[in-house]
Formats: structure tokens, C-alpha cells, sequence
């Protein structure tokens, strides 16, 4: 079983190789980012790709949904320590197989990703509920969590505060939050924001 690896962190990625070589593996390439996983990828062909979420240049995420659409034969598998229901989505919007943990014991690791390479037909990821918010809900979100009133968002999106006033009563529908306090709170815990 032939994969490609990237991590950020050279000494994860350092140790990931071994491990994964010494359970049976065949590491084509190595990459510390994602514009380098993504070349890798397309030059080498591997059954599989096991992507850090979080690298420089571009996101784990982001070359599964690239591989996806050049590559839909390379089965993306995420690695990482984040579990933030929005980020699981996203991968699972990206097009990820699966979506694993770097506390993994690498005898469980290889069990793991010989299991979803057998049956790539199966979708691994963890069933998530995360609430789809509009553009406009995604820009008010952050500058929510800044802290700023309602007129200093609708000035700083250039909006009446009723609109903004609008976008926060469903947001905290959405959100299943009372008031500022908790959206901000539900948000950041679903990985909305940051």
C-alpha cells in the first residue's frame, strides 16, 4: 500500500514515516506542506495520502478537495489533533475518507488506514451536526466575537444595524444560543471560529 504523508512538524512526520514503514507501508514521498502533498500526490499516484488538517501554503482540506477533482483515485485520509465538528464537515465536504487521530498508536493507525483503503466506498468520518451559515452570517460571526456592537458591525460590513440585527437572530437560532455570549461560545466550540 503506497502513500504520501504531510506534516508541518518535522519530527511527527519524521516519526509517522517510520512508523508507517515498519507496519508495512510503502511511503512514496513526504511533504511539510500542502502545496507539496498536492505535487507529490499528482506525480506519484499513491493508493493513499495521509494530510496534517492544518499546514502551511494550503490545508489538508484543501488538497483533499484537489485531489478529488485531479486525483479521484487517491484516497485523502486526515491526521491531526483537532476535532472541532466544523472541521470534521469540511473534510467530509472536501471529499476525505477518513479522518484520524495523530494520538493514534501506529499499530492502530495502520489497522485504521488498511481498513478504509479496503472499502474506500465508506465514508470514515464522524457523523457531525454543524449549522450552514450564509456568507453574510460568516462575516458577522467573527466581528461578534470581537466583541463589536451592532453598529459597529453594520458600519464596518456597510449594512443598517436592523440587518445586522436580522443576521443575529438567526444566527443565534442557528447557534442554539440565547444571546452574544453564547453563540460566541457554541461557535468557537463547533470550530466556526477561531
Amino acid at each position: 500500500m503506497k502513500l504520501v504523508i504531510a506534516d508541518d512538524h518535522p519530527l511527527f512526520l519524521m516519526g509517522l514515516g517510520y512508523a508507517l514503514r515498519d507496519q508495512g507501508f510503502e511511503v512514496l514521498a513526504q511533504a511539510s506542506d500542502g502545496l507539496a502533498a498536492l505535487d507529490a500526490c499528482l506525480k506519484w499516484r499513491p493508493d493513499a495520502a495521509l494530510l496534517d488538517v492544518k499546514m502551511p501554503g494550503m490545508t489538508g482540506i484543501e488538497v483533499c478537495a484537489r485531489l478529488k477533482r485531479e486525483a479521484p483515485k487517491v484516497l485523502s485520509v486526515l491526521i491531526t489533533t483537532f476535532s472541532e465538528p466544523a472541521i470534521v464537515q469540511a473534510a467530509r465536504d472536501a471529499g476525505a475518507k477518513g479522518y484520524l487521530s495523530k494520538e493514534t498508536p501506529p499499530d492502530e493507525l495502520a489497522r485504521q488506514l488498511r481498513e478504509i483503503m479496503a472499502r474506500p466506498d465508506i465514508n470514515r468520518l464522524p457523523q457531525v451536526s454543524v449549522p450552514r451559515l450564509t456568507p453574510r452570517e460568516t462575516d458577522v460571526l467573527p466581528l461578534l466575537a470581537q466583541g463589536y456592537s451592532n453598529k459597529e458591525i453594520a458600519r464596518s460590513l456597510g449594512v443598517s444595524p436592523d440587518t445586522i440585527k436580522d443576521h443575529l437572530a438567526r444566527l443565534y437560532t442557528k447557534l442554539d444560543a440565547g444571546d452574544r455570549t453564547q453563540a460566541v461560545s457554541r461557535a468557537r466550540t463547533l470550530g466556526l471560529i477561531a
